[in-house]
């Protein structure tokens, strides 16, 4: 009996070191305590890295929670992550959800990154989006296509570097542009040349010049005045210059009728014209009056009265000659 009893002590002693290690265990592993409410939470994200069962939950750097379970989604192109956490701790929904790593190689774990706490509350059940972590093989994969990328480019510069100096910097290039400093050098001479002739010229001429200005300068006024005046003279005598230049509008017109007049044999005039008797006589007429003023301008109007005298008279007094004897 006495025996009976001593193993019935040894089992409640071994069952309850058991429960107890199995409480201690609970307590100071990652997952959560068994005498605390909890609350579900669902998060979705397209990658976990190295994330496990059991991995802690941190808000704020505070142990909230654990991981629960983690399982890839049917579509395949996401994971679902479910966190217990405890009620204790309330996480609103303007919470981020960021997959983390303890230091550079460290465990990885769920943290809760709170901003502004605006209501309501994250519930049992819900379902939250979360940010992937950080993946230091796809950083490497971006590194080592960035290089290559850098070493193409290095390979390009060298190549355009060893055209330039072939082409560009080549003997002949480099002679014609020495060529061409000397010949702009020379330009450079002769244009500081030319400049200075030029300052001496105005220079020795400065008075001259000065005074060419004056006169222009006096000139100008002057036709200014000159354009003031015929301005003037136009608007006072806008109306005589008007009429005069009716009435020679008018005397041009009346011409014109007189000449188509003489033309057509109309008038006094046109009458003389048409009529080739009087055009005859008057022509004669125009003669005889040319030599008789010809013969006036040469010998005198008395050498024509005398040579011209008729018969039997003096030709002197223009009288016949004397019927008296002569006297003795």
């Amino acid at each position: 009996m006495d025996k009976s009893r001593l193993e019935i002590k040894v089992g409640l002693f071994v069952a309850m070191t058991l429960l107890v290690l199995v409480v201690l265990m609970v307590q100071f592993s990652k997952g959560t305590n068994l005498f605390r409410g909890t609350y579900l939470l669902e998060l979705h994200t397209a990658n976990v890295g190295g994330l496990k069962q059991k991995s802690g939950v941190l808000l704020a750097g505070v142990s909230v929670g654990s991981v629960e379970h983690i399982q890839i989604e049917p579509s395949g192109t996401n994971v679902t992550v479910t966190l217990r956490i405890y009620k204790d701790f309330p996480i609103y929904h303007d919470a981020r959800f960021v997959i983390e790593s303890s230091g550079f190689l460290g465990d990885e774990f769920v943290s809760v990154v709170p901003t502004a706490n605006t209501l309501p509350m994250l519930t049992d059940g819900q379902n939250v989006p979360c940010e992937p972590p950080f993946d230091l093989q796809d950083v490497e994969r971006s590194a080592a296509g960035f290089v290559l990328r850098l070493d193409e480019t290095a390979k390009k510069l060298d190549a355009s570097v060893t055209d330039l100096r072939t082409q560009v910097l080549n003997a002949e290039t480099l002679a014609n542009f020495g060529s061409a400093i000397t010949n702009l050098r020379v330009f450079t001479e002769q244009a500081l040349g030319t400049l200075q002739d030029v300052h001496s010229l105005v220079s020795s001429n400065r008075d001259d010049i000065s005074g060419a200005l004056s006169n222009f300068v006096y000139f100008s006024g002057q036709l200014n005045r000159l354009g003031d005046n015929a301005a003037e003279l136009l608007a006072t005598n806008g109306e005589n210059l008007t009429a005069a230049t009716k009435n020679i509008q008018a005397l041009t017109v009346s011409a014109q009728q007189i000449v188509r007049d003489l033309q057509a044999g109309q008038g006094v005039a046109g009458t003389l014209l048409a009529n080739n008797e009087t055009s005859t006589n008057l022509q004669e007429l125009a003669e005889n009056l040319a030599q008789t003023s010809s013969n006036l301008n040469r010998y005198g109007l008395w050498h024509i009265l005398w040579a011209h005298a008729p018969a039997g008279t003096n030709a002197a007094t223009g009288h016949p000659p004397s019927t008296q004897p002569n006297r003795p």
